[in-house]
């Protein structure tokens, strides 16, 4: 009996590969299909990652390597899309390194495709690739906490850096893009979803967390959205999304940005690192590089706990929006620390 379930089982992973593998197949045969909208000799494509976008390095006969990307449908609206274009052009003539389009054959940065293969229509857009190491991949393989503290100085200096250039950049006429302020993280319909709604939440701790959105509602919104602490933000700007090549940093991944504080910029870079033991060596580190380039109260700076506070409680309603990206496993860890710092900062319900 076993062994029949055993090569039952045996059967169904089979079939479980053979699955994946005809999906990516039929993924590359519609990256292919989608491409021939832009003048470039394709020599490879190859499927980067398959989460909220549909994600394909392109190999070209030029040797400049791209990103090819399939947007998330309904995450953006067209001139949404534009915006995030019309800003990362902006940062990039301030010298700092962001994503550099690749306009179609018509002169478009985003295209409209049909993907039959998820009965959905999706916009395509390609940037040009960057050679590089992530920055998590560096910080993982560290154990030196003044190395580790090196790191996290440089993602202050360079978040000061982009906020320094959106607070004093004029958006274009007709800029659109989503924020994060106080109706857009706490709200009724905030931007990722209602998080206290999350399904793997029990009664205790979904009335922790409703407490909690609501003295943090009241708290931003009280706070305002002064120039000096609120802007466009890349709002995901975690290690994994600065890519090095010797001392230069080059940001990828805007896919999240938009209007927001920026002590919830400095909260995402810090966020995943919670459980490290030296997290309070990088608060401080990423802390002490945004005040080499920009100014930050202390009173602004106090407010950091409640952003990393946000960034959990945010991050459950992401999760349950997207099931398909299987991130369940992450929902313990967010609940635990959500209530235990809702109570250090709020006080228990």
């Amino acid at each position: 009996m076993v062994r029949h379930g055993m090569e039952a089982s045996s059967a169904d992973g089979l079939r479980q590969l053979t699955d994946e593998v005809r999906f990516e197949e039929a993924l590359l045969t519609a990256a292919a299909r989608a491409l021939e909208g832009w003048d470039i000799d394709v020599t490879a494509i190859s499927l980067v990652s398959h989460s909220e976008n549909i994600v394909f390095r392109i190999d070209s006969a030029c040797g400049q390597p791209f990103v090819f990307r399939f947007h998330r449908p309904g995450y953006h609206t067209l001139p949404e899309l534009h915006g995030e274009f019309h800003w990362t052009a902006a940062l990039n003539r301030s010298g700092i390194g962001a994503p550099v389009p690749r306009l179609s054959r018509d002169e478009r940065a985003f295209v409209p495709f049909d993907l039959p293969e998820l009965s959905q229509k999706r916009y395509v857009s390609m940037v040009e690739w960057v050679e590089g190491t992530p920055m998590a991949t560096l910080i993982e393989q560290e154990a030196d906490p003044a190395r580790l503290a090196s790191y996290f100085r440089k993602v202050g200096q360079l978040a000061a850096r982009i906020h320094n250039q959106a607070a004093d950049w004029p958006p274009p006429a007709g800029f659109e893009r989503h924020a994060f302020d106080a109706d857009g993280l706490m709200g009724e319909a905030p931007f990722w979803g209602p998080f206290w709604e999350q399904s793997d939440l029990k009664p205790a701790e979904r009335a922790q967390i409703i407490y909690a959105r609501d003295k943090i509602y009241d708290l931003l919104t009280d706070y305002g959205r002064e120039q000096a602490t609120y802007s466009l933000i890349h709002a995901d700007l975690h290690p994994g999304n600065l890519i090095t090549t010797g001392e230069n940093v080059h940001i990828i991944d805007f896919d999240d940005s938009g209007f927001g504080w920026h002590q919830y910029e400095l909260a995402v870079a810090i966020s995943y690192y919670q459980d490290n033991p030296h997290f309070e060596t990088i608060r401080e580190a990423i802390i002490a590089g945004y005040l080499t380039e920009r100014p930050l109260s202390r009173s602004d700076i106090d407010l950091l706990p409640v952003f990393v506070l946000v960034r959990s409680m945010v991050s459950l309603g992401w999760i349950e929006q997207r099931p398909e990206l299987d991130s369940s496993h992450k929902v313990p860890t967010l609940i635990r620390r959500a209530c235990e710092q809702s109570q250090r900062l709020f006080g228990a319900v």
